[in-house]
């Protein structure tokens, strides 16, 4: 029999894998020894998939109220449902509400329809809950939401600091990539930023335990620090950025000081001493940073607190230094890639921009372009709970466990006009509140691509045919916006021909301006989609193998071309001081299990 070569559906690595299927839906799987995310390695998770691929507990027919129905019947009903709705109310009282787990090119379908056609923005990811920070910062800083690095340089760099990221349990396969570097080079540091111990301190030089939500104070003071002592690069200030003045009067102001800093983040003095001079005295310095930075009220101001640092130093774009986040889910990058967040358009364009709108809007050649931002995830399940949001299509993901405040999110499907729910899983706390029920392809069916944490495009292939009357997103997504009307935009026919379309898209009145292009990939054939090898964005065709790191020659996609520093002013997390609620909690993962267990709970 032979192996498929495709793509680990759990975190942001973006591991390769290599899967046999057996007889009665079985699969035997191993790591890809080719792939450059993981070269053979995988984690807990990723070896057992082959024990996730059984039947048990799938949704293999539609339903209407716990009836089985045909698909025609389904689609007809959801778009029924929607057309009376937006007649009566208007698009903004319809949502969706999608997922990280999604294959890129169903997000882009979804995204084109709502955007596009249906006319809102409220179409909004799981992945706001997680990467949403990291997209304002690089935002704010580089002028696009671009991570500069590759996965190679946390093996290179000489000083490796991990901040709100346990590294050991939420992305397994880095954290081995950095331990075998490690022990090729025992010199090399390993800072850990975190307020518990965690696994990933079992490799680490010094731990700083600090207090939850100080992160910003603490590279506030690195700032200071680093100008305190003379380890500032005002070439590279003077030639590649702008606003340095500020933010360091605004570190200074909040942060002047070892003990000032130590005292506000519940350091120990000497340890923060020899953080501060390790991170001055290395120039190969990789800062990664992950949901202890980004899950916060404050969490952009956490991010650009970093890159700041990074920009002091002209640190950034070159082998072994920079700042990176690394992403929790499979396809949170393809969902920033397709304009997945509310706030976004598709492309990495912006609402904010009415050229950018104008653009889209003639590409899609979309009668109904939205033209402000939507509701972002909190907002928009809040909007479902005061009525003013009648309609919901959920995709791949279960918001009554995985948003904050549960029940008020039960209670808000429960009382809405019209639930519809995609998945693959038959039972969970999301698909109980659903009026219809769609059965979505799961990994191993599903054919498409994703992009881990490195700006790598991944394939995941089909080994398995779909069970049942499960369906791609992608296809089921086409057929109610043929049934809205909108036929002609909606003819895909494969996932190679809405790639075609995605990639033509990024390139569309680019010319270098924006950072994702993948204008070297639109005219790729459907076989030559089948056997696409992972490349890293930008793929233009001056550089068809992809592009390792950005920014190296100190240009950026501001307006200036200048990388922007930002001015922080920190902020304890909001329950800090509250006498009602004096608690801070914190968040993390379980190592051998994913989100809401529905796979991995087997």
């Amino acid at each position: 029999m032979s192996e498929t070569r495709t793509t680990c559906p759990y975190c942001g690595v973006g591991c390769g894998v290599l899967v046999t299927a057996g007889d009665g839906g079985t699969a035997a799987v191993r790591g890809d020894p080719e792939h450059p995310s993981n070269y053979g390695r995988l984690c807990s998770k990723g070896a057992a998939l082959g024990e996730t691929v059984d039947l048990d507990g799938r949704l293999l027919y539609p339903q209407i109220r716990g009836r089985r129905v045909s698909w025609n019947a389904a689609l007809d009903h959801v778009a029924a449902g929607f057309t009376r709705i937006v007649a009566e109310h208007g698009p903004d009282a319809v949502a969706f509400y999608v997922s990280g787990q999604l294959l890129t090119e169903d997000y882009y379908v979804a995204n084109k329809l709502m955007k596009g056609f249906i006319g809102s923005a409220n179409i909004d990811t799981n992945s706001r809950l997680c990467m949403s920070s990291s997209v304002a910062g690089h935002k704010r800083a580089f002028g696009s939401d671009t991570v500069p690095g590759c996965y190679e340089d946390l093996e290179q760099a000489e000083l490796l600091v991990l901040v709100g990221s346990n590294t050991a349990w939420c992305h397994p396969v880095l954290f081995q990539r950095i331990r075998a570097a490690k022990e090729q080079h025992p010199e090399r540091k390993l800072i850990v930023i975190d307020p518990r111990r965690t696994a990933t301190c079992d490799i680490a030089d010094l731990h700083l335990p600090v207090k939850s939500g100080s992160d910003a104070v603490l590279f506030n003071g690195l700032l200071t620090y680093l100008f305190q002592n003379g380890r500032v690069d005002f070439n590279y200030l003077e030639a590649a950025t702008e606003g340095y003045g500020q933010a360091l009067q605004a570190a200074r102001d909040s942060a002047p000081s070892i003990p000032a800093v130590a005292a506000a983040c519940g350091v120990a003095e000497q340890d923060l001493a020899r953080f501060y001079h390790l991170f001055a005295a290395t120039e190969r310095v990789v800062t990664v940073y992950s949901q202890g930075v980004n899950q916060s009220s404050s969490g952009s101001d956490k991010v650009n607190a970093i890159i700041n640092c990074h920009l002091a130093t002209g640190r950034i774009g070159r082998p072994g230094m920079g700042p990176f986040s690394v992403t929790g889910q499979p396809n949170a990058m393809g969902g920033r890639e397709v304009g997945g967040l509310a706030n976004q358009l598709a492309a990495h364009m912006d609402f904010d921009d009415p050229q950018q709108v104008d653009s889209v809007r003639r590409f899609w050649r979309a009668p109904n372009m939205a033209g402000q931002p939507g509701l972002k995830a909190i907002d928009m399940f809040r909007a479902l709970d005061e009525g003013e949001i009648k309609a919901i299509w959920i995709m791949a993901t279960n918001p009554v466990v995985s948003l904050p405040d549960a029940d008020r999110v039960r209670a808000a499907l429960r009382h809405c006009e019209l639930v519809v729910v995609s998945d693959c899983m038959a039972n969970t706390d999301t698909t109980a509140c659903a009026d219809v029920l769609l059965p979505a392809a799961a990994w191993g069916e599903k054919d498409g691509t994703v992009t881990n944490s490195e700006r790598r495009i991944s394939r995941q292939r089909t080994f398995l045919p779909p069970p049942g009357e499960a369906k791609p997103d992608w296809w089921i997504v086409s057929e109610v916006a043929k049934r809205l009307g909108y036929a002609e935009a909606f003819s895909f026919q494969s996932p190679a021909h809405i790639f075609r379309e995605h990639a033509a898209l990024s390139g569309f009145e680019n010319n270098g301006t924006r950072d994702f292009d993948l204008s070297g990939l639109t005219q790729v054939s459907d076989e030559t989609y089948t056997q696409m090898q992972p490349v890293q964005w930008p793929v233009r065709s001056a550089q068809p193998g992809g592009t390792i790191r950005m920014f190296g020659d100190g240009k950026f996609f501001t307006a200036s071309r200048k990388a922007r520093f930002i001015a922080i002013a920190p902020r304890l997390p909001m329950n800090a001081l509250d006498d009602e609620y004096p608690m801070v909690l914190n968040t993390g993962r379980v190592r051998d299990h994913w989100h809401t267990m529905t796979r991995t709970g087997k």
